[in-house]
């Protein structure tokens, strides 16, 4: 345990043969239970889970200190291998359930690439474990320092998913949205539709949505990129674009559950006010300019789609203020966590 908090934490794996065991195995002692998913991976990664979880549990059995009890048939490592490949978000929600039903206060979430380091498990959780958050995540973009592995492909990439996300999800001052580094309740887990979560690589952006609307508190915590030799499985082109589509139904839904059926906001009314200004103002402005270049006079029409594009902007603006004024209390910026030792042996307990 871990301040009083069973502690639950779902790692997931595809195609990581090579790193899965490793992180499994330095996985903080303070943790009560680890749920390895394999999405049906076609290499080795079900037989390295295998074999690290059976050893694993054989040397905590006779050291007679099993976490807990409750489910999981008293083990501490739990392999778990979806017969079908299903996507990264659905390997997540394996883990949710599990270890919700098992009786996890808290539940983490590291992916077996090796790229999260096991160290600060106490800082992601921390957020969650002390009430300061109900949904704890990895922030990489924060300070520079903490992005010196990054490539300048991949900050670029993530720092244009952070400004898109922060219209899909409503958490205007929460960075980094594609780091899967969390932390989450199971009281939060439990009053989510996870269904309704994508199961895709998408899914962490999706989550947000869904957090938001259920005005669920969100920890940002700072910590430092790390990449080795891992591959990543990610199809870019395609990813982009099913994440961009993904984040756009997620800013409308978002608008419609929280702003229109839950109660009436002038947020949305300034977006939508905002979006017609610019996208008319745009195209009036762009007719204009071919015209006068054709010899027309389109003057006076430049004008008047000058003032729609303007009115437009400042409409947006309105919106975007309106919707981050009303998430700033579910916003927990660079959480004050206190460093600890990496087992952080003064908050283990006897279960």
């Amino acid at each position: 345990m871990y301040k009083g908090s069973r502690v639950g934490v779902v790692v997931t794996a595809y195609n990581e043969a090579p790193f899965v065991g490793t992180v499994i195995e330095t996985v903080p002692d303070f943790v009560d239970r680890i749920y390895v998913i394999d999405d049906d991976s076609p290499d080795d990664s079900w037989s390295v889970i295998q074999q690290v979880a059976s050893r694993l549990n054989d040397t905590a059995a006779r050291d007679l200190e099993p976490a807990v009890t409750d489910g999981g048939d008293g083990q501490r490592v739990v392999p778990i291998q979806h017969e079908e490949n299903r996507g990264y978000g659905a390997a997540v929600k394996t883990g949710y359930r599990n270890a919700v039903d098992d009786g996890m206060d808290v539940i983490a979430v590291m992916n077996g690439d090796g790229q999260m380091d096991p160290d600060i498990l106490h800082r992601i959780i921390d957020p969650v474990v002390d009430g300061d958050a109900d949904y704890a995540k990895g922030n990489r973009l924060l300070h520079p320092d903490d992005r010196e592995d990054m490539s300048a492909f991949r900050f670029f990439g993530n720092a244009l998913l952070t400004g898109l996300s922060k219209f899909a999800s409503g958490y205007w001052a929460i960075g980094d949205p594609q780091n899967g580094y969390t932390a989450i309740s199971s009281e939060t887990v439990e009053s989510l539709d996870l269904d309704g979560i994508t199961d895709e690589y998408g899914f962490l952006n999706h989550l947000l949505a869904h957090l938001n609307v259920h005005e669920r508190r969100v920890a940002d915590v700072p910590m430092t990129a790390i990449y080795g030799d891992e591959e990543s499985s990610i199809r870019y082109v395609p990813f982009i674009r099913f994440v961009s589509l993904l984040l756009l139904r997620n800013f409308l839904w978002r608008l419609k559950t929280k702003y229109v059926v839950s109660e009436f906001h002038p947020a949305v009314v300034m977006y939508g006010a905002g979006s017609v200004g610019v996208a008319g103002g745009s195209a009036g402005l762009a007719g204009s300019i071919v015209r006068t270049l054709r010899g027309n006079d389109g003057f006076a029409g430049a004008i008047g789609s000058f003032v729609a594009l303007v009115l437009g902007i400042i409409a947006l603006g309105l919106g975007i203020w309106f919707d981050a004024e009303e998430s700033a209390d579910l916003e927990v910026t660079e959480y004050e966590y206190t460093e600890s030792p990496a087992n952080a042996e003064q908050y283990r307990e006897a279960p």
